[in-house]
């Protein structure tokens, strides 16, 4: 079992920053691949971002390409979502979460919500124009 945490979020100005953490628990966090995803109002959730097990391997949403960059300290149990250059159209609640590396056979898998067993609550991000 994890238990996920995020934080972060908050209320930010078009092209300014933010960067949101992911505490995970338990002992084999630095197992586990890791990745974000958002939901704003209305819309479908969307994958953000992800990182494999290592930190050797990550994935951005081509929206978010070039201005988020995605990193994991396994030894503090943190993920960690650097935002830049925020848009106004980047304002969702933004989810982290894990899953068993089993189910990450190929890139695509990390795009996909279903290859994530454990969610966190949420923060949001509000980027206003």
């Amino acid at each position: 079992q994890v238990q996920i945490l995020e934080s972060g979020g908050g209320l930010v100005q078009a092209g300014g920053s933010l960067r949101l953490s992911c505490a995970a628990s338990g002992s084999t966090f630095s197992s586990y691949c890791m990745g974000w995803f958002r939901l704003a109002p209305g819309k479908e959730r969307e994958f953000v971002s992800a990182i494999d097990w290592s930190g050797g391997n990550t994935y951005y949403a081509e929206s978010v390409k070039g201005r988020f960059t995605i990193s994991r300290d396994n030894a503090k149990n943190t993920v960690y979502l650097q935002m830049n250059s925020l848009k106004p159209e980047d304002t969702a609640v933004y989810y982290c979460a894990a899953g068993d590396p089993m189910a990450f056979y190929d890139s695509s898998t990390y795009y996909s919500h279903s290859s994530y067993d454990y969610w966190g609550q949420g923060t949001q991000v509000t980027v206003s124009s």
